[in-house]
């Protein structure tokens, strides 16, 4: 059995470049670039036949349905997707890999109404124990029981990849970090700029926004270009990014919802002293105890001050919820080795065993 992966629901965006290589450098990108190397030798599906860097393109209605297993990060369109492989194949093999807020990206009922039946029909694995909350009360509510009942629902933690990070270099001015590359009004984006304008009124700071090109041209991200201290600009690479992060003094989350938070983690592992809203989603990836949860703006000016002015002060505070390392802390919890080993685990459990050895 081969595994492909099904990724875009637009169909006008790019998956792969010229080199070959899969676009992008958002989480979506990178979970398809971490599946392609789990299950080498991957497929990723996509519009056209194309031998890429490490991997194979191919077209779902081109596939072997018969032995082939489709991971499809596009859950609303599994159905479908199934409809296609059923018409080659008696039972094909399908899964759901749900890596974002079911709660956030669907509202209408029709959406979720198929959320709920497929997440019932096909096997589906979480991206966190939260994520795996959302589907059960969504199956609950857009479902009949007996659905419910014999779906298979599994989950871990996405983890991060903790070669990546970088030797620390604490910076000559203390650097904040917007800590998400969109700024839908869900990230609250005016409230991290409320806060750091605050602190930047009193304390040398340098703000850094390192956006999606789609949303550098924001009324946030126009407003924050205006300011000397602050640089807005586009993600350019994954090194260049860890590299930044090195550098980074601290950030503020001020999103009220997440599916996991693997930007706020990575920073976090990388050594920059996150301060959060108190939400749900954040105390579910920290420690308990941990000290920079704020309900208030006022609470979160203050947190921010404490960590430009005594970042060394702030870090041994982590370490003493921790119970040592908090780093180590975050790095024993979030491993994405952890989230590799359960997911090829029901990957066997459901499907059985993946071919591994290179075919072409």
């Amino acid at each position: 059995m081969r595994v492909a992966i099904k990724y875009g629901l637009d169909a006008n965006q790019p998956l792969v470049d010229e080199r070959g290589d899969v676009v992008g450098l958002e989480a979506g990108p990178v979970l398809v670039r971490r599946l392609l190397n789990l299950f080498a030798p991957a497929i990723l599906i996509g519009p056209t036949t194309r031998r890429c860097n490490g991997f194979d393109m191919v077209p779902l209605e081109f596939l072997d349905a018969n032995d082939t297993l489709v991971i499809n990060m596009d859950v609303i369109d599994s159905t479908g997707i199934w409809g296609v492989l059923h018409s080659t194949a008696a039972e094909p093999k399908l899964m759901n890999f749900v890596w974002w807020s079911a709660r956030q990206n669907y509202h209408h009922r029709i959406n979720k109404a198929l959320l709920g039946l497929s997440f019932a029909l096909f096997p589906t694995f979480a991206n966190s124990e939260r994520t795996a909350s959302e589907i059960r009360e969504i199956m609950r509510q857009w479902t009949s029981q007996p659905f419910v009942e014999q779906a298979r629902l599994a989950w871990s933690n996405l983890g991060v990849r903790v070669e990546r990070v970088q030797p620390r270099e604490e910076p000559d001015v203390p650097v904040v970090l917007y800590p998400a590359i969109y700024v839908h009004d869900r990230k609250q984006p005016w409230e991290f700029i409320d806060i750091v304008e605050a602190v930047a009124k009193k304390h040398e700071i340098r703000v850094q926004m390192r956006l999606h090109e789609a949303h550098l041209t924001s009324e946030p991200a126009m407003h924050m270009s205006a300011h000397s201290w602050s640089w807005v600009g586009p993600l350019r690479t994954r090194e260049g990014y860890w590299e930044a992060l090195a550098r980074t003094t601290a950030f503020v989350a001020t999103a009220r919802e997440e599916s996991y938070g693997l930007e706020y983690i990575e920073a976090l592992l990388a050594g920059v002293i996150g301060i959060f809203h108190d939400s749900a989603w954040a105390r579910a990836i920290l420690p308990e105890g941990y000290p920079f949860l704020y309900s208030t703006k006022a609470e979160g000016i203050a947190m921010l001050t404490r960590a430009v002015t005594d970042p060394a002060g702030c870090r041994a505070e982590l370490d003493r919820v921790a119970g040592g390392s908090f780093t180590d802390w975050i790095r024993d919890i979030h491993s994405d080795d952890d989230f590799e080993r359960a997911l090829s685990a029901r990957v066997r459990q459901w499907f059985g065993d993946w071919e591994t050895a290179d075919v072409r």
